[in-house]
């Protein structure tokens, strides 16, 4: 049997270096550059005391997602989506995937009527933009709750869980974690998966691209993902411990 030999040399159950920094911004409530190898992204973590519409009188809160790629962000320079009048297909289901995830963590009640928006801009592209944007996304919210306790806009951090994703996939018929932009764009098939740190699964996403994906496949990267998951909650936690 041929030995695995993945683009970056690492091993098939290793993660790149994964670096999460905190307030790289001025003026947001919570920051995070968000660094999965030479995929990095930027995730701020806006706060009003506001939420939509058809919550309003509800006593709970909300938090939302945005997301959007720089033009020079890929190896070619893509077309700005403000320039073209709408948001893409793939943006779209981006930003909600990332809203979906971080709200399933937090008590939004203890939010109260406020909210919270999650801004995910794509500094560099190299695989696993939305799975970078969900870790860097917790960790901005983390940071914005935390000051809204501090400042007495809400008495109680709304914040219950972690929450990380990662991708796994096949690349050259062996399972993977942590994709880059060679092993998304050649293996057989690829999965994000989002969880929370007490163990439970936020989101599944799974396309089997060559061919399909067998039932042990799928075991196999499921474990690959919890594996990814645990090393990213420990790296979430260590930077917002260093911040308190």
């Amino acid at each position: 049997m041929t030995k695995l030999i993945r683009p970056s040399g690492r091993a098939a159950d290793e993660l790149r270096q994964i670096s999460l920094e905190t307030n790289v911004t001025r003026y947001a409530e919570g920051s995070c550059l968000a660094k999965f190898g030479h995929t990095h992204v930027l995730c701020t973590a806006s706060w009003s005391d506001s939420v939509p519409g058809w919550m309003r009188g509800s006593g709970k809160g909300w938090v939302t997602g945005e997301y959007g790629m720089l033009p020079r962000a890929t190896h070619t320079r893509g077309s700005r989506e403000a320039a073209r009048g709408k948001q893409s297909g793939r943006t779209q289901e981006i930003q909600r995937l990332i809203g979906r995830s971080l709200r399933s963590v937090m008590d939004l009640a203890a939010l109260g009527e406020n909210q919270i928006t999650i801004d995910c801009d794509v500094l560099q592209a190299d695989g696993g933009t939305r799975t970078a944007a969900i870790t860097g996304g917790f960790v901005a919210l983390a940071l914005a709750c935390r000051y809204l306790v501090e400042e007495g806009v809400i008495t109680e951090n709304p914040v219950r869980k972690q929450a990380a994703a990662i991708s796994v996939g096949l690349f050259q018929d062996t399972p993977v974690l942590d994709l880059d932009y060679p092993e998304d764009s050649g293996g057989e098939g690829d999965m994000n998966v989002v969880k929370s740190s007490d163990g439970g699964f936020i989101e599944v996403q799974g396309t089997g691209e060559e061919r399909p994906m067998t039932r042990a496949e799928l075991a196999t990267l499921l474990e690959l993902a919890e594996k990814g998951c645990s090393e990213l909650f420990d790296a979430q936690r260590a930077v917002l411990e260093e911040d308190d």
